[in-house]
């Protein structure tokens, strides 16, 4: 597993870049009711960056190495989960 400081960093990339996606798309689009969507998929990405940071920082079952383990690769898959997921909307909005 990497370091927190490097799985931080993945995170801070990985929404960073679906929010530019997102205002990129935003740009181009005329309806505010779109627009506010896409607000919405935004706010939405920023609080689960802050969930999944936190979550990096409090990892559960400090004592047991599996459980940390554990924990590292559920926040993982929780940030692709979450960017695929902004993509598959703005997607669908951009369509």
């Amino acid at each position: 597993m990497a370091s927190k400081r490097e799985l931080k960093k993945d995170i801070r990339l990985l929404t960073e870049q679906v929010i530019m996606d997102a205002l990129e798309v935003a740009s181009v689009l005329e309806k505010e009711a779109e627009k506010q969507k896409v607000l919405d998929i935004i706010i939405e990405l920023t609080e689960k960056h802050n969930d999944l940071l936190s979550r990096v920082n409090h990892p559960d079952g400090k004592e047991n190495p599996k459980l940390v383990h554990e924990h590292y690769k559920k926040v993982i898959d929780d940030l692709l989960n979450a960017c695929n997921q902004a993509y598959e909307e703005l997607g669908k909005l951009a369509a």
